[in-house]
């Protein structure tokens, strides 16, 4: 297929989406075949972009209907398991395989189950379901951000029932389809967001601060994620030395999907403040790259920062779920 018809196909699932099949009710095993990815199309041996030294790639294709969609990541500090949320609300947990030399090969022991409303009901609805970040607070529990209807739900665990959470004031003022998409918490507590599209001043989007308060609320405060023109936020996560990492997305039907990879210092992240991230590396064809919207930041036995980027395919046939490891160079 030549690129014009894929990124036709793309812009039509970013924009419109593609009807995923019925939501699973209960949690059940899911087998995962995987392919492995090489960086470089069209150069086999590469193994560098920008900062970042690759350590494996697979595309992934489930057993189950409802495997896809995969809309952030989280990686426990042991590497041994990774969680993931679709935005058509199920859940992903499984373990990362790898070689004798570190390589990302494969997932195992892999389950699905889907995300739970206020009620105790398996979500159903796509307005309901389009849960486009997550982050583990602090006491286990996990902190989902939905968009369409934007809001925050914590979950004491992905199989049980939610508890809304009070989100900032202006959260329902974000576009539908752009809402918050990069979510994570740091060791106290502390919760921090980015919005996808919503801006109260150019080249910028709006990003929160919400320190804990009493009765599991938050007080929260706004800051500024200075934005390249096409480029937006799709992703958040905390490095081991408690600096942070973003994922910034861009699609045009003639240049497809181009990803960067970014970093910013902890100290920069004030109310009222502008961050202004540091590019680690681009991703773009020929470079290995789809709809990347998941992130999350791990150490590797000597040490090493990882980086480990998920992609979700839109339940589109003509992209792909794929999940890649990098290795931070110092």
């Amino acid at each position: 297929m030549n690129r014009l018809l894929l990124t036709l196909c793309l812009l039509v699932a970013a924009c419109a989406g593609v009807s995923p099949p019925p939501a699973v009710a209960q949690e059940q095993a899911v087998t995962i075949e995987s392919s492995a990815l090489t960086l470089k199309i069209d150069d086999p041996k590469a193994t560098k972009v920008g900062r970042l030294v690759w350590r494996g790639g697979i595309e992934m294709r489930g057993s189950l209907r409802n495997f896809g969609g995969l809309s952030d990541l989280h990686v426990t500090p042991d590497n041994g398991t990774l969680t993931s949320i679709s935005d058509e609300g199920a859940w992903l947990i499984a373990s990362p395989r790898f070689d004798a030399n570190g390589t990302l090969v494969g997932l195992g022991d892999a389950r699905m189950g889907q995300l739970r409303g206020l009620d105790g009901k398996t979500i159903q609805s796509k307005p309901e379901a389009d849960a486009e970040a997550f982050t583990r607070l602090p006491d286990g529990s996990w902190l989902v951000a939905f968009e369409r209807r934007h809001r925050l739900w914590r979950y004491p665990s992905l199989t049980a029932t939610p508890l809304p959470v009070e989100g900032p004031a202006d959260i329902g003022r974000q576009p539908a389809n752009g809402g918050i998409e990069a979510l994570a918490a740091l060791a106290d507590g502390t919760v921090v967001a980015i919005s996808e599209e919503y801006s109260r001043q150019p080249d910028t989007v709006v990003g929160w601060i919400g320190k804990p308060d009493s009765g599991g609320r938050y007080a929260w405060s706004s800051f500024s994620y200075a934005t390249l023109p096409d480029y937006r936020p799709t992703a958040l996560a905390v490095l081991p030395d408690g600096s942070f990492a973003t994922l910034e997305r861009a699609f045009d039907m003639v240049r497809g999907v181009r990803i960067r990879v970014m970093r910013f210092d902890a100290a920069g992240l004030q109310p009222g403040a502008t961050v202004r991230p540091e590019e680690l590396a681009r991703l773009a064809s020929p470079y290995a790259v789809d709809n990347l919207e998941g992130l999350a930041a791990t150490r590797g036995t000597k040490g090493e920062t990882l980086l480990w980027l998920i992609s979700d395919d839109n339940f589109n046939p003509l992209q792909r779920n794929i999940l890649m490891l990098f290795e931070l160079a110092r």
